[in-house]
């Protein structure tokens, strides 16, 4: 357990719906596994085709440095249209929910190898998921279709009924993603679950439609299907790869340029990078969504710019220290350069506003003045800096910084233990 802070204790990570959500995929694993090898496999050359689905996603999953909301969104549509198949050419097929679990399990293991060979393979909260969200859509639909609940529903009815389920899926697939973010970071679920739910119209909503269609094409043409209805997706998944590059091109260049104040002396070496951490960690805490972090991130990495105009440096790039005027002239600089290098207009106005008076300023601008206020009264203070640090800020809170800021911070650096590092 992390150590406790003045006025409060620490959170601790709430790891029991992890373990719920674990326990849960493992015994319907398990279940399913034991009846699929009792009863054999129905229509194996189906699942053979579907599972080699499942493999090509797994092997194209996405093991970039950044969590994505779905890695391997081929792998997740080949497991849904398995679960939601009912005809093969016009045929029944037969399947069941233990089946299709069992199917979907083994064929993401199998395509998990060469990633986890590398130390990038899924972990084991994705495929908790996958089992959990497969087995639901196939809980929901096989029963009731080999039963004949569905044989009066053709044409546009089947196909609503289909995405109807997609959509219940999709519903279930986020609520254990946010949970499971919940547990694994202590970050409030309700934002977790807002960015989960904000998300479902991108890559979520390319999934599910085509889940539907491979299962709607495969009912009438067969396992030539699947070849050709998979192609968008895998194009749908490359842009999304070359659109994260670009992402990453532009923080580097946003990192990179926050280093100039560094390189030049006015500030220490790492203090951009730990505000801009530090900064994100609290943002999380006070219910920001994933795009105000973004924007948070970036203004943290470029809150000192401004300090390139000083014809003499600050003593150790300590502008908290400094009158309200000239900290208000040195955010207005940084605000300007941010907006001639091309920023964005949302991350120039955080900059240029950190030093108003706390009562007019956005969360955003807030929170790093609160943080960057805490990192220069912590840094080269000794073992007990942090501590001394935070105490600091919250006798100053009548007026000077936020005091919901300050306690968030308080939680963020509890959860980590203290652990941010002090120096470069």
């Amino acid at each position: 357990m992390a150590p406790a802070l003045p006025g409060g204790g620490p959170r601790v990570t709430p790891a029991l719906p992890r373990v719920l959500i674990h326990s849960c995929a493992a015994l319907l694993a398990a279940v399913s596994l034991a009846v699929t090898l009792h009863s054999g496999l129905a229509q194996r050359g189906v699942a053979l085709a579907f599972g080699a689905l499942v493999v090509l996603g797994e092997l194209t999953r996405w093991t970039g440095p950044d969590r994505v909301r779905e890695a391997a969104p081929l792998g997740a549509a080949g497991a849904l249209s398995y679960a939601l198949l009912g005809e093969h050419a016009g045929r029944p097929t037969g399947h069941g929910t233990a089946q299709v679990v069992t199917v979907v399990l083994t064929a993401s293991l199998l395509g998990s190898v060469p990633h986890l060979a590398r130390g990038q393979g899924p972990t084991h909260d994705d495929l908790a998921r996958r089992v959990l969200t497969a087995g639901f859509a196939a809980a929901c639909f096989q029963p009731l279709y080999n039963r004949g609940v569905f044989d009066g529903w053709i044409g546009p009815a089947y196909a609503l009924l289909l995405l109807a389920l997609l959509t219940l899926t999709a519903l279930c697939d986020a609520v254990l993603a946010a949970a499971l973010a919940h547990a694994r970071t202590g970050w409030p679920f309700g934002p977790l679950l807002r960015d989960e739910l904000r998300a479902m119209p991108g890559v979520g909503s390319a999934v599910c439609a085509t889940g539907a269609v491979i299962a709607l094409a495969v009912a009438v043409a067969g396992l030539w299907a699947l070849p050709v209805f998979c192609v968008p997706l895998l194009l749908t998944q490359v842009s999304l790869r070359r659109y994260a590059a670009v992402r990453a091109t532009y923080r580097q260049t946003i990192a990179s340029l926050a280093r100039a104040t560094e390189i030049a002396g006015y500030t220490p070496a790492g203090h951009a990078r730990r505000v801009a951490a530090l900064s994100r960690a609290v943002g999380r805490d006070l219910g920001l969504s994933g795009p105000e972090l973004a924007v948070l991130e970036y203004a943290a990495l470029m809150h000192d710019i401004g300090q390139l105009s000083l014809v003499d440096p600050v003593p150790a790039g300590a502008t908290a220290v400094l009158p309200a005027a000239e900290q208000r002239r040195i955010a207005l600089l940084g605000g300007a350069v941010v907006r001639q290098t091309g920023g964005s207009t949302q991350v120039a106005e955080i900059v240029e506003r950190q030093a108003d008076p706390c009562a007019e300023q956005p969360l955003a601008a807030r929170i790093v003045r609160v943080v960057n206020a805490y990192e220069e009264k912590a840094r080269d203070a000794g073992p007990g800096g942090p501590l001394t640090a935070l105490e600091e800020l919250r006798l100053a809170t009548a007026g000077e910084y936020a005091p919901e800021v300050v306690e968030a911070l308080a939680r963020a650096l509890a959860r980590d233990g203290l652990t941010l590092p002090m120096s470069g």
